[in-house]
């Protein structure tokens, strides 16, 4: 059985929840923003990109969600009801109990900490939604500002693999950072 789509996971700056129809837009103007700094490690992130690239986009997230394969949580500020990013678990090993935790943060929104509020939130959704028992975060070396929130997180940084990445046809020499549930600080009592 898999978490309904009226899942919502709370932090003190974000309503983070699954990807709704509604979101197309928000998600399109983000990625549109966001060219520059993330374009070049998402490769579903190009410049060409259409609004109908992003309707497929939260479709594909939808069904996903559905199917168990991965869950894309959509961020939103609080206080503003602003698209902010999203952080996924993805790359599920039901055998090994063990997946990929990423996140992006869109342009305006970045250096403000929303990627470190949001991911180690949705790290504990996987631990205890899905009985994941690890979780890996897996960042392109030249890609600094995944290392730091990895890093700020509290993952260990457990080695560079070689060529572990593939995106816009280049292959990335890429850090790999793990969680497992014990790493995770309890949860504040306002949460």
């Amino acid at each position: 059985m898999h978490p309904s789509f009226d899942t919502q996971v709370l932090t003190p700056r974000l309503v983070m929840r699954p990807a709704r129809a509604e979101d197309v837009d928000v998600h399109f103007e983000a990625a549109r923003e966001s060219l520059l700094e993330c374009g070049r490690w998402l490769s579903w992130c190009v410049p060409n990109m259409t609004r109908d690239d992003s309707e497929a986009w939260v479709t594909k997230c939808r069904e996903a969600w559905l199917s168990g394969e991965f869950f894309s949580f959509y961020l939103f500020d609080r206080a503003t009801d602003g698209f902010v990013g999203c952080c996924t678990i993805n790359d599920i090993d039901r055998f090994r109990l063990r997946a990929n935790l990423g996140y992006w943060i869109r342009t305006g929104s970045q250096g403000v900490g929303c990627a470190s509020e949001a991911a180690p939130a949705v790290a504990r959704f996987g631990f205890e939604r899905l009985s994941l028992m690890r979780l890996e975060i897996v960042a392109a070396a030249k890609n600094v500002a995944s290392r730091r929130v990895a890093t700020k997180i509290g993952a260990t940084r457990e080695g560079l693999a070689r060529n572990r990445l593939r995106v816009h046809g280049v292959q990335h020499d890429a850090y790999v950072f793990s969680l497992i549930p014990g790493d995770l600080p309890p949860l504040a009592e306002s949460q």
